[in-house]
């Protein structure tokens, strides 16, 4: 069980992965503003950057779950590097079926909603290791703008227009869950160009270093093309924000 190969490669440089830089990530911690001892749990954690910079920040504890190896691997260093690994762990698993052994503080699943087969599913998970007064963290995209046609639906990574809601509409739907909306923070043109642009420059790398494995060929074909797929589509019609959420 493990991540495919070329999501790794992509993001081989990456400390967050998703279009949300660290500045906003502080952002959030600093909205929240969790009590010390807080306790987490980070479903779908990648490399662990939430959970490592406010354990430095916050003094927070807590559990990350991912199904990559080498973003678990990744995010044990980083803990080391920032010297809160006796406060923050990291497993690896498959996070569409974890609950935490204890409750806890804040749950959290920043921008993998597929665990739960989309956001009213993946609250569901998340509720079930929630202590009472607890938070919820969910990462989401959302229509930016109204997608003129299918093209760009499939540029945006979606496979119809209706997998990703307006923002209003995705709030609406949090409410409809059961949940107060209570923070957010939303990603920009400029978060999405740090998360995809950085993409890039790794997949080049990575070809010259690899130029007869046999993802070349599908790395080389994506490079030529992702630039200005991004700048036509993703960038102009697709949001990103991260919602905390609050049982009512």
């Amino acid at each position: 069980m493990d991540l495919p190969r070329i999501f790794t490669i992509r993001e081989s440089s990456h400390r967050i992965h998703n279009p949300f830089t660290s500045e906003k990530l502080a952002t959030l911690g600093e909205a929240l503003s969790p009590p010390p001892g807080t306790r987490m749990l980070d479903l779908a954690c990648g490399t662990g950057e939430m959970l490592c910079t406010w354990a430095r920040d916050h003094q927070i504890t807590g559990t990350g779950v991912d199904i990559s190896t080498v973003s678990i691997a990744n995010a044990r260093t980083r803990a080391l590097e920032l010297g809160v690994a006796d406060r923050v762990a990291f497993t690896h698993g498959d996070a569409s079926g974890h609950v935490s052994d204890e409750p806890v503080g804040i749950a959290a699943c920043i921008g993998a909603t597929w665990i739960g087969n989309g956001p009213a599913g993946t609250v569901e998970l998340l509720r079930r290791s929630l202590a009472p007064g607890g938070m919820i963290l969910i990462g989401e995209p959302y229509w930016r703008l109204d997608p003129p046609d299918q093209t760009t639906v499939e540029a945006c990574h979606a496979s119809a227009k209706e997998d990703f809601l307006p923002l209003p509409e995705l709030l609406e739907q949090f409410g409809e869950l059961g949940c107060d909306v209570v923070e957010m923070v939303l990603a920009d043109q400029d978060s999405w160009d740090r998360y995809v642009a950085a993409q890039w420059l790794n997949i080049r790398r990575w070809l010259d270093e690899n130029p007869d494995d046999e993802l070349a060929p599908v790395l080389r074909a994506e490079l030529t093309t992702a630039p200005a797929r991004h700048v036509r589509y993703q960038r102009e019609y697709l949001g990103w924000g991260v919602f905390a959420l609050m049982n009512r």
